[in-house]
């Protein structure tokens, strides 16, 4: 396999402390006492790094639940029980088992940390010096488990003990209060340049909070806003962004830039694959990955772009472009690896293309291209590291403040070094960027990298955004019955159709209550005794 050990013991205290553990004996008895792990400053690494255990398992699944139900996305599966079809479908509601799985693994992590913390605090093995580290830590992690919480549910409770069985929903800015104080605590001490990019590090910290400060300056929906809308297919009216939260995401991105420790790969194709992962000077802070069997579960990202290599058939991948960009400037080097069209098989040199009337595109940055037998090799054992935070994000994190500032010409220097490094050129640069560019610039850059629903929904235009599958090629009715001849003159094959279904039940089904999703069952299939999110 890639790489031999994620830290020494790093599941050897696998805790089970989510959001329904305080009230399972099975879950007590599987808690490990103070006595018996904080010995050595690695016994509270293992700990901590305990909490990226439920983590890991939604690096694909964070595909499926904030890609596929937008305009982009679609899936080869076409039960029309099938969970994954649902979430394109916009028919998923509370035994979502993708909103069961995130939520749950979310507060898993979240009570992991707790423990370690205070069993860290507690221990009278390690001197205070050897705590605070290892602290630092715990908090980055809640404090990003908390971020995706508050993104996709909104209010949500707050536990900060593993004696805390609190059901109470929090307001929106008590739980970004919260990850905020987490995260600066954080940053002091975490070190500048970190052992592995899996660590969390300051530039880690500081990253993240350009990231949940964005998100929260566009002063999100609360629980009374979304019920409002629940029903309607119209977006809510934005209000003013918080210019104080605005200035910190400048700052924060600024901080970042000011430890000289990272900037821009020179090449976007070398972010990605098995040759890249977890190294160069963009990346961050990524997710590991050991594989399917190996890990708590592999990443199924690339599996999930790429599941039938080299096969023009009508059903080669899990997870699919819905359409091709065709607004998405053709002299931009990004779009063809991004979105691929045609690629070579390298046993032969056998060139196979994905477009109509057969398929779509798929995913690039899902296909491994960074050696000579990854493209097989990733998608079998699943073992690519996830980016979670890299540089380019923090750049247009600022570039989008200054922005909403109305420090337009500001706003040119960061976007620009993304421009120039994806056209690889100045020719593509913009004196004075709109926010119109900089949501272009998102959808280019980071296509595939599960920002998309966030973006959406922070921008108040996620139900316009979804209406535009109307305008897709295969929306068209002439597509809706296999053998028929569709508009662009193909005779339409079960593929097809079933996209034509997806595109009319998208434009159906959209309105205000998908800007949530909904709270899912516990673990056990159980309820969790907190209030429901409106329309579900």
């Amino acid at each position: 396999m890639k790489k031999n050990t994620f830290y020494s013991a790093l599941f050897a205290a696998a805790l089970t402390l989510g959001f329904t553990s305080c009230s399972s004996n099975d879950d007590e008895e599987n808690v490990i006492g103070e006595e018996d792990v904080i010995k050595t400053q690695d016994d509270v690494y293992a700990l901590i790094n305990g909490a990226y255990r439920p983590y890991q398992t939604l690096s694909s699944t964070f595909t499926s639940m904030v890609d596929t139900p937008t305009e982009l996305g679609t899936s080869y599966l076409g039960n029309e029980e099938d969970d994954v079809t649902k979430m394109v479908e916009l028919k998923y509601d509370k035994t979502s088992s993708y909103a069961k799985k995130t939520f749950n693994a979310l507060y898993k992590g979240i009570g992991i940390v707790n423990d370690a913390i205070e069993k860290t605090e507690a221990s009278k093995s390690l001197t205070a010096a050897q705590k605070t580290e290892p602290i630092a830590r715990a908090k980055f992690s809640r404090g990003l488990f908390y971020s995706w919480l508050v993104v996709l549910w909104g209010e949500v409770p707050i536990r900060l003990t593993t004696a805390d069985v609190s059901t109470q929903r929090q307001s929106i800015d008590a739980v970004y209060t919260q990850i905020v104080k987490d995260l600066t605590e954080a940053a002091e001490a975490l070190p500048t340049t970190p052992a592995a990019k899996y660590n969390p590090s300051k530039g880690a910290a500081y990253a993240l909070l350009s990231r949940v400060y964005l998100q929260w300056a566009s002063n999100p929906l609360t629980l009374s806003e979304v019920e409002a809308i629940k029903e309607s297919r119209v977006d809510p009216v934005q209000k003013p962004w918080n210019t104080d939260r605005l200035e910190k995401v400048v700052e924060y991105a600024d901080k970042v830039a000011q430890l000289g420790v990272y900037s821009l790969q020179p090449q976007f194709k070398d972010l990605f694959g098995i040759a890249n992962e977890s190294k160069g000077p963009e990346q961050i802070f990524t997710i590991y990955h050991e594989g399917d069997g190996i890990d708590q579960q592999g990443n199924h990202q690339d599996h999930c772009a790429w599941t039938y290599p080299f096969q023009e058939t009508t059903e080669i991948v899990h997870i699919q472009p819905i359409h091709t960009f065709n607004d998405w400037p053709g002299d931009d080097p990004r779009k063809e690896f991004s979105i691929v069209t045609s690629i070579a098989d390298p046993r032969d040199g056998s060139v196979h293309t994905y477009l109509p009337p057969v398929t779509l595109p798929v995913y690039g940055k899902g296909v491994d291209r960074s050696t000579s037998n990854s493209v097989y090799t990733s998608i079998q054992f699943n073992y690519v590291d996830r980016i979670e935070l890299r540089y380019a994000e923090v750049l247009l994190n600022k570039a989008e403040a200054l922005v909403q500032l109305g420090r337009n010409t500001e706003a040119a220097t960061p976007l620009n070094q993304i421009r120039q490094r994806g056209f690889g050129d100045k020719a593509h640069n913009i004196a004075a960027p709109t926010l119109s560019d900089i949501q272009k610039e998102w959808e280019y850059e980071f296509v595939y990298e599960q920002r998309h629903w966030q973006n959406l929904t922070r921008w108040r235009n996620l139900i316009s955004t979804v209406l535009t599958v109307k305008d897709f090629e295969h929306f068209d009715d002439s597509y809706a019955t296999v053998g028929a001849t569709g508009k662009d003159g193909s005779t339409v094959n079960a593929f097809f159709a079933r996209i034509h279904r997806f595109l009319k039940s998208k434009y159906q089904n959209i309105n205000g209550h998908f800007y949530r999703f909904p709270i899912p069952f516990g673990s056990n299939n159980e309820e969790l005794g907190i209030d429901q999110n409106p329309g579900y």
